[in-house]
Order: C-alpha cells, then structure tokens, then sequence
C-alpha cells in the first residue's frame, strides 16, 4: 500500500460487524473495499491503527440505532470524525441496489468529496439526559393510550362519569366501584385499572428522576434561563436542550428555526412563489414542546405568580427578553386569528 497523508474511510455500521471502505486523497483514485470489520472496540483499533500508521483518517458513517459508541472510540484516538443523517446523503433517483459494500464505497467517496453536511453528535451526558427525557414522553405516551382503552370500554357499555375532574382520586374511586353487565368485561375493567395505575407510578418515578438530573446537568443555567418564557416550565425546557444540545452552533435564530422544521416552505418558479405551511424538518420531539408552550400565547399577556417563580434568580435582561418576546408573540396571535 502506497504512503499518503489522508485516508478517508466510510463504515457501514451493524450490530455484530461494520463494512469498511477507503479511499486516498489523490486525483483519480478509486474506493477500494476493505471487507467486514468486528464490532467489538480492540478489533476497530487494530483494523485502522496498524494498517495507517502515518496518515490522517478521515471517518464517516450513518447515524443509526447502533448509536455513537463508534464515533467516541475513534474520536479518542485523535481522530477525525463524522457522522450523517441518512436523510441527507445524496441518492441516485435510478439507484435500485443496495448493499453493506456499496454503502461503504458510497460513503467514502462523499467523505473524500464532501457532499454532505455532519450532524450533530451530543455528549455522553447530554445524551443520557435525552434518553431519559424521551423514556418519560414514551410513558406519558402509554398512559395516555390506557386511558383511551378504558374509556373505550365504558363507552361501549353506555357508562358515562357525572364528575368533572376525570383521572382525579375520586373518578379512579368510582372506577373501582363500577360492575359490568358480564364477568369478563369486569376482569378488563379491573385490569386496566391496574395498568393506568402502574403507568401513572412509572410516569411519577421518570419525572421525579428527570428532575433530580436535570438541577445536576450542565445545561442547567440555560433550562432555567429559558423558563423566563411564558409556557415553558422545568421538563418542556429540560426536553427542548436535551434535545437540542449545544444552541452555540447556531450562529443565527433563523438557522434554529430552520433546523426545528419551523419555517414555511416554498416553492417558488420564475416570478411565482408560493409560501406553504412549515417544512416539519429536524427534531419533531423539540418541535412538539415548543408548539406545547406556544399555545399559552393565545391570551393576554400576563406575568402569573408561577412565572413570576421561575424569574426568580434570573438577570434581569432575560426578564426583559421574556416580557418582549411574550407581547409580541401574544399581538401576533390575536393580529393572525381575529
């Protein structure tokens, strides 16, 4: 193998193997297969750190459900490394075949000629903190579909509660003390009782520990900072950064905008254009929160005695921004719907 400064190498990823690629950085050259590749940690250092010993490596691979552990192992051995959505690798409208080698061969060649945009990789413990950001949207999820069941069920039977405050102590009390026309439809009122009761423990636990993290994360100055804002409590503020990462690498709001899918789409030929609804691109989680807390706009402005709490300690120049953004979001509102 010929010496060279930079070798760019792509990695189709799987669970138990990775398919490898490289090529050099020379006019002409030509990918060239390397073969599978063990998963495990000890078999990518001898596969990269003994075949190279004195070139630049220049990684690349998809982003998947085999995470980021690949991109940390490499990046800590002085490494460069990057890592691109599926969505944004370019794609041949009559490409028909695909294969792990192909995959490869494909990624390093657009490594090498950088037709792609990187993504953004968190850290260990930013990632940890969404993990569990997410395993809490994923119970309220459950117990939202629990509660659909069993109301289901009542409807059916032509079962309606006369109280106001459904889910309340009182209405699970009243669920207790239903009996239904047949003994089996009483076992699936009796177990989704005790299902919507587990979910809503398990709800509890995620929240309480989303909580304790959060105050101890490093990001905290910020959720707290933007708690400043009408709408946005500790956990849809914990959700949006533990989403969102590092805001530093947006250099403008329109690229965050952009980048949340919150800006409308266009199509636009010779002197027509034509503004449509928002793209929806980007992170549907922190688009969803954001969405959640915009609602509280649709009435008049007003600093409430819980906001007022979550100012507290705050710099005033937050508060001054919050208050801002809180009347011109609320005229926009009330300009758009009336």
């Amino acid at each position: 193998m010929t010496k060279y400064n930079i070798v760019f190498i792509g990695l189709d990823t799987h669970k138990e193997f990775n398919e490898g690629a490289y090529i050099e950085d020379q006019r002409g050259a030509k990918p060239v297969h390397l073969g599978r590749i063990s998963s495990s940690k000890l078999a990518i250092n001898r596969q990269f750190e003994s075949k190279y010993p004195h070139a630049t490596l220049h990684f690349v691979y998809e982003a998947g459900p085999c995470g980021y552990w690949i991109y940390r192992l490499i990046t800590s051995l002085g490494h460069c490394f990057y890592v691109v959505a599926p969505s944004l690798i370019p794609k041949k409208p009559g490409e028909r075949i695909k294969t792990n080698k192909r995959d490869a061969l494909k990624l390093a060649k657009l490594l090498k000629s950088e037709d792609f945009t990187p993504i953004y990789v968190p850290e260990p413990e930013d990632e940890a903190i969404r993990d569990l950001s997410r395993a809490r949207e994923v119970a309220m999820k459950d117990l939202k579909d629990a509660k659909y069941q069993l109301k289901a069920l009542l409807l059916r039977n032509n079962i309606y509660y006369a109280g106001t405050a459904n889910w309340s102590v009182k209405h699970l009390r009243w669920l207790t003390e239903l009996v239904l026309p047949h003994p089996a439809q009483q076992i699936v009122l009796l177990e989704y009782i005790q299902t919507i009761t587990d979910r809503l423990a398990r709800l509890e636990r995620l929240i309480n520990e989303l909580t304790h993290y959060v105050f101890q994360w490093r990001y905290y100055p910020v959720v707290k900072a933007i708690q400043a804002m009408r709408g946005v409590r500790l956990l849809v503020a914990a959700g949006v950064i533990a989403e969102l990462g590092d805001l530093t690498r947006f250099d403008h709001p329109r690229k965050l905008m952009s980048y949340l899918g919150l800006v409308p789409s266009e199509h636009s030929s010779g002197g027509k254009r034509h503004i449509g609804a928002i793209t929806k691109c980007g992170n549907g989680r922190a688009r969803r929160l954001l969405v959640e807390g915009a609602h509280s706009y649709r009435y008049t402005a007003n600093i409430s005695t819980e906001l007022q709490k979550q100012q507290e300690g705050l710099p005033k120049q937050i508060i001054d921004i919050a208050w801002k953004a809180q009347l011109r979001l609320c005229k926009r509102y009330k300009k758009t719907h009336c």
